[in-house]
């Protein structure tokens, strides 16, 4: 089956050099769904005062372009919910019906991956908020459903499964609380996998031998250790200058910071931004990136969810086999890169979870955690019914982490 893909790379890109003397919105802080024209490669910058909510001395066509990107990442809370099915016009539900003859539905087309799945051992990857979870306007409540955890515990039963979230892999444990799981926080900078017999993952400097909570040994792996000590810097220095914005929310995820602006009225977004940046003029060695209504402050490192992916499958011993399909599951922009280590290795399947269109590496959609349950149940099911089953090794390394 042909996985090459007919997009381009996501937008998310690295920053270009803060200068000193001004302040910098620079691409990185635009969505992966962003028009390319609201990319400057040379940056936009801001000289007015931080406490007016739309800069005075910035030109209404950047200031435009910058907000624009800001709501293309964050759609209208009607459209996040289940009842969101495209009845505001005609012309939007076209494009949505367009876009998935791109991205065929993962519940509608799943006689086709099961098929391609026959003799292969599949991976299961899954992003937490807004396919495990839906999203709400408090982050500490994103609460999965029993159901949907129950949906998670069983297709464990049949496939190495790990969780790969922008959360703090303590928070979202937490939240997901199943201990057959491997779990990959902070983006990917923060894992917890399978003890494995890989000499470049034993022997990396960032990678040590540790125990999860039950007592059981595993690998813990932090290639952004050194940034510790930074990252709380800023996360204290946030939550003190953002305390008078109304509505915003720091949460610490550990390896990375997350500014949620859901709450903030739209007026104050401007100003949301140009406290982080303020911040970050100090901390060259940082990064800011967009999600869904969340600046996200990271390391400058070269790893990310697609790099985390890639890890896993190694730690798990299926990696540069032509008999292993990886599946991942995701929402947001930062899955991008997983998605595209997937179609560029054309061995597994991104599945992109949204009710809107979008610019995507992913292969299948989903609309909501409601059909990602849907599609875990049944790829539990399938296994159950069919009498498939794992490999030798497979098994191994599953028992392993049960």
């Amino acid at each position: 089956m042909d996985l090459k893909s007919n997009h381009a790379a996501p937008v998310l890109t690295e920053p270009v050099p803060i200068n000193k003397s001004r302040l910098g919105i620079h691409s990185s802080l635009f969505s992966c769904s962003a028009p390319a024209a609201t990319v400057f490669s040379s940056g936009l910058y801001l000289t007015i005062p931080r406490r007016k909510a739309i800069p005075s001395k910035l030109d209404d066509f950047r200031a435009s372009s910058w907000l624009d990107a800001m709501q293309s990442s964050s759609p209208p809370r009607k459209k996040l919910s289940k009842e969101s099915n495209f009845d505001s016009g005609s012309d939007e539900k076209a494009a949505y019906n367009s876009w998935v003859l791109k991205h065929p539905s993962a519940v509608k087309s799943f006689e086709q991956i099961t098929n391609f799945a026959k003799g292969k051992r599949i991976a299961l990857f899954l992003d937490y908020d807004g396919t495990l979870s839906p999203i709400v306007d408090d982050p500490e409540r994103a609460f999965m459903s029993n159901q949907m955890r129950a949906a998670v515990k069983n297709v464990a039963k049949y496939f190495p499964t790990a969780i790969i979230s922008g959360r703090s892999r303590d928070k979202v444990y937490e939240f997901v609380g199943l201990t057959e799981l491997y779990y990959a926080g902070s983006h990917g900078m923060d894992i917890m996998g399978p003890v494995t017999h890989s000499t470049s993952i034993n022997e990396h400097p960032d990678c040590l031998r540790s125990t999860d909570k039950q007592g059981k040994e595993v690998n813990l792996f932090q290639p952004a250790s050194e940034f510790l000590p930074m990252i709380d810097e800023v996360f204290r220095s946030l939550i003190e200058n953002t305390k008078d914005i109304k509505g915003s929310k720091v949460e610490n995820n550990k390896f990375c910071v997350s500014v949620h602006y859901r709450n903030v009225d739209e007026q104050h977004w401007t100003t949301i931004a140009q406290v982080v940046h303020d911040i970050l003029k100090g901390y060259p060695r940082l990064r800011l990136t967009h999600g869904r209504k969340v600046l996200e402050v990271r390391p400058v490192i070269d790893w990310n969810k697609g790099k985390a992916l890639e890890f896993l499958l190694e730690s798990l011993g299926l990696s540069n086999s032509d008999d292993v399909l990886p599946i991942y599951v995701g929402d947001d922009c930062t899955d991008e890169d997983a998605f595209k280590v997937l179609r560029e290795s054309n061995k597994g399947y991104g599945i992109l979870v949204s009710t809107r269109p979008k610019e995507t590496n992913a292969f299948y959609s989903l609309k909501d955690p409601s059909e990602v349950m849907e599609f875990l149940r049944s790829l539990a099911r399938w296994m159950k019914l069919t009498g498939a089953h794992m490999t030798e090794q497979s098994a191994s390394l599953h028992n392993k982490s049960t």
